[in-house]
């Protein structure tokens, strides 16, 4: 094993092993990939907000994360502000309102939404307000609007030195009481609004004449889903790889007994001559 053509051949036994292990990693990549890639492009497709979810209804790990799209009315005196928000990295705060979404034969439902964020509570505030007071310049019909549907927050409490009306979370139940009571159903998740497609619920005013940024709206991460077929393929190049070094060990020990035998009926037949 030793000498210097086995030695060269462990070299190439080796190389195609690791040409094998990394076909194995490729394909386990593979598996989980392309389950996560179906996952990403189905929640970034927009759909009716209505054929997901219905109002009082838990939201689930599906629909939770997904681009949604509904006809509604924003309500102007409802707009709150949500503490301790981070946006692209930098902290801040949410201004949140409340859209009447069209159910369908003249009923409606409420949704919490999350309309533009602020570098400073202060201004959020301001922003808050100038919307609430706003004057209306046309009547208030149902407009589109799309967003990414999130489940809720854990309610957080003040602190005992702080204001106990703080928000510090995005929380629907804890926002519809500040909203007051209504006949009308509410989701269970709220929206972070995309304001490029629903600028008239500001009745097309831009989110920067409030001085606020738009929100980061992230795809939620895909789960990983298995392709088991693939695994199987990942094993099989694993397999192989074990099986190029023995092939090399095999080779080996034949030349090292066929070599011995050699020997050993030269030893025996000069053994029988010499007598």
């Amino acid at each position: 094993m030793v000498r210097p053509q086995w030695i060269l051949a462990l070299i190439a036994a080796l190389a195609v092993a690791a040409g094998f292990a990394w076909l194995g990693q490729w394909q386990l990549g593979v598996a989980v990939q392309n389950g996560a890639k179906d996952s990403t492009s189905s929640s970034e497709q927009p759909r009716p907000l209505n054929e997901l979810t219905e109002p009082g209804i838990a939201v689930s790990d599906h629909v939770g994360g997904m681009v949604v799209t509904g006809t509604g009315v924003l309500t102007r005196t409802s707009t709150l502000v949500v503490e301790n928000r981070t946006n692209f990295g930098a902290q801040g705060a949410w201004v949140v309102g409340e859209v009447q979404v069209e159910q369908g034969g003249g009923s409606s439902a409420r949704l919490a939404v999350a309309l533009g964020w602020a570098p400073s509570v202060a201004t959020a505030q301001s922003a808050a307000k100038r919307i609430a007071e706003q004057p209306v310049t046309q009547v208030f019909q149902p407009v589109a609007f799309e967003g990414r549907y999130m489940p809720p927050d854990a309610p957080q409490i003040p602190e005992a030195d702080r204001d106990p009306q703080t928000i510090l979370s995005m929380a629907p139940a804890q926002l519809v009481n500040r909203w007051g009571a209504g006949d009308e159903p509410s989701y269970g998740g709220y929206l972070v609004l995309h304001p490029k497609a629903s600028a008239e619920l500001l009745q097309g005013a831009p989110l920067s004449e409030y001085g606020l940024d738009r929100i980061e709206s992230v795809p939620p991460l895909p789960a990983e889903t298995v392709n088991w077929l693939n695994v199987f393929y990942a094993i099989e190049w694993v397999v192989f790889a074990g099986f190029a070094i023995f092939f090399w060990y095999r080779l080996a020990r034949d030349a090292w007994e066929k070599e011995h035998e050699l020997k050993a009926l030269e030893a025996e037949g000069g053994g029988a001559a010499g007598p």
